[in-house]
């Protein structure tokens, strides 16, 4: 059975090693505070939930068919958590049954039928939970899914897999068939299906077969030579059960990993309403459709980590690879970078986004290049650093990448830095590259400004008025001061 929650045509298959590029996004948009909320405890969440949004996904189609899916997630949350922990609780039970520390045919048939036994009761908590509540999904998702089931589990199958489940006991004993061979060594030894015994056999009133014998207690080789043709006689139904056994681990695995990402997304979406963020399902666009424009959008990892309320931002940037944002320090400039990465993140895996709305191209990956601060076990200067970083970042990105930019170069002088971080800018941007730039370096901003083949927009960071930022930025040419002596009056006091 294909579960498919994920993506339309293949099971979510999860990607436990990344790129040490995406831990430099992970950090650099603080995504861990949304991973954490998203598992709310659960490990297995938290690593699905990171792998399902690093992997962003570039097409459409793909993104509205999880979309849709994770708006009956949210419609129905109660059925899709009991179906995740019906999941999880099987894979958790089947680690408390123990086979044989030998490995036989006898060993493995007992051990597989109390897994199947398991695997089976769950299915059937599976079956019910469909039926209460299939009328209620609308998605072509779990709609599909649903279909499955209801295909796959009915009564019949039930019926039919508890018949053979009673007869893999043995509880009459194992009945096969042989022909002699050569040596008058037993040949093609089958196993039969036990045939039933009536009254006066079970009361050992009716005569027996001339045929039968019984070995002796104390009859060792016998004993021996008759558990050998027992392994024969069941090899094959060994090895049909645990593939059987596989077949239905594998099923609740999948059905526990690709729902783990929903009820991660609907632990997201509860804390952010909570907290009177907004909240809306993007609109992406092919990659060929550059286009980048929100209203109030907000970062969400400073909505989950404070209680002040969060400032939104507007951009329209359809038609334009670069964004360029200058202004005041402290003026919310890396916020809004933030912002806008998450944002593509989350977007791009089928997720809502805080925002009042948004339109996005899709792009195959989200870079980014922060400042870092100063280490001491650097083995070079910090403009050597930064330089290393950035090669193995491009490396890393294609012409349907984007990357954001936050005060590269800035550790070198202004006139060094700025030509650094402008020749870069443009081989992107004529790579096809999308680009965001957070810099406090006028020179490179008011060059960039000035070139009108760019076709760029500029945002600049409001000063703080009466001593509050407002953090909401606007459109506005670059300018030669990010009134550093505002931070020098919240600091020292008034200039004298």
């Amino acid at each position: 059975m294909k579960v498919r929650l994920l993506h339309p045509n293949r099971d979510y298959e999860l990607n436990e090693k990344l790129a040490p590029q995406h831990e430099d996004t992970v950090s650099d948009l603080a995504l861990e505070t949304l991973f954490a909320t998203m598992a709310a405890g659960d490990t297995r969440v938290h690593q699905i939930a990171r792998d399902v949004m690093l992997a962003s996904l570039d097409e459409v189609a793909t993104i509205e068919y999880r979309q849709r899916a994770l708006q009956d997630c949210l419609a129905q949350p109660l059925v899709v958590t009991e179906l995740y922990e019906l999941a999880v609780g099987v894979r958790e039970a089947e680690r408390h049954i123990f086979g044989s520390m030998w490995r036989s045919p006898t060993s493995i048939v007992h051990r597989s039928v109390q897994v199947l036994e398991l695997f089976i009761d769950a299915l059937k908590r599976v079956s019910a939970l469909r039926q209460q509540a299939a009328a209620r999904f609308e998605s072509e998702a779990f709609v599909n899914l649903f279909a499955t089931l209801a295909n796959e589990l009915d009564d019949e199958f039930f019926a039919e897999v508890d018949l053979h489940l009673k007869r893999l006991h043995f509880r009459s004993g194992v009945l096969v068939s042989a022909v002699l061979g050569p040596g008058n060594r037993g040949e093609r030894v089958v196993l039969r299906a036990p045939r039933e015994r009536r009254w006066r056999e079970r009361l050992a009133l009716a005569e027996r077969s001339s045929y039968s014998f019984v070995i002796p207690p104390r009859d060792e080789a016998g004993a021996r030579a008759l558990d050998d043709i027992r392994n024969l006689g069941i090899g094959d139904a060994a090895d049909a059960l645990e593939q059987s056994c596989e077949h239905m681990r594998s099923f609740f695995r999948q059905l526990r990993d690709e729902l783990g990402f929903y009820v991660g997304a609907i632990n997201l979406h509860q804390a952010l309403t909570t907290r009177g963020a907004p909240i809306c399902f993007p609109q992406a666009r092919p990659a060929d459709e550059t286009t980048l424009a929100f209203s109030d959008l907000h970062d969400v990892a400073l909505c989950l980590t404070t209680d002040a309320p969060v400032v939104g931002n507007d951009l329209e940037a359809t038609g334009k690879r670069l964004v360029v944002i200058t202004g005041a320090n402290q003026g919310g400039k890396s916020t809004f970078l933030r912002s806008v990465g998450i944002a593509q993140l989350m977007g791009q895996c089928g997720m809502f986004v805080s925002a009042r709305s948004l339109t996005t191209d899709v792009r195959d990956a989200v870079r980014t290049h922060f400042r870092r601060e100063e280490d001491a076990t650097m083995q070079s200067g910090k403009l050597d650093e930064e330089l290393a970083r950035m090669s193995k970042t491009i490396d890393a990105m294609t012409a349907r990448s984007i990357l954001l930019c936050n005060e590269s170069f800035a550790s070198t002088n202004e006139l060094e830095g700025s030509e650094i971080a402008r020749q870069i800018v443009y081989a992107l941007l004529q790579a096809g590259v999308k680009v965001l730039y957070v810099t406090h370096m006028y020179d490179l901003a008011q060059r960039l400004h000035e070139d009108a083949s760019l076709d760029a927009v500029f945002l600049r960071a409001p000063r703080a008025t009466n001593g509050e930022a407002r953090f909401q930025l606007r459109d506005g040419a670059p300018q030669p001061t990010s009134h550093g002596e505002d931070i020098y009056e919240q600091i020292f006091g008034e200039t004298p």
